[in-house]
């Protein structure tokens, strides 16, 4: 059985919730930033799920979306702290990711 780490990416506060949790985490300022850490975390064999803050990742999510495509890590968009409950359309996001 192999073991992989979680990490989360965002805002000081959504890195210090899932550190509570006992999830490590980058605090990140801006989307670009964001992009970079997420690129390197999913590159490493031992990290299999990245959490990102959905106020991070919105702006990024075509990018994401590429990189969900090419790599087995899972990035995976989380509520930030205070933000607004959206509905999610997971149906057109697994046809964007294989291209249907």
């Amino acid at each position: 059985m192999r073991i992989v780490k979680i990490v989360s990416v965002g805002s000081r506060v959504f890195v210090t919730s899932s550190q509570l949790a006992g999830i490590q985490g980058i605090i990140v300022e801006n989307p670009d930033k964001a992009l970079d850490e997420i690129k390197k975390l999913t590159d490493d064999s031992e990290v299999g799920l990245v959490l990102v803050s959905d106020d991070i990742s919105d702006p990024i999510n075509d990018e994401l979306t590429a990189l969900r495509t090419k790599k087995d890590t899972l990035v995976f968009s989380l509520p930030a702290p205070g933000s607004e409950k959206s509905e999610i359309d997971y149906r057109a996001m697994l046809k964007k990711i294989l291209g249907v």
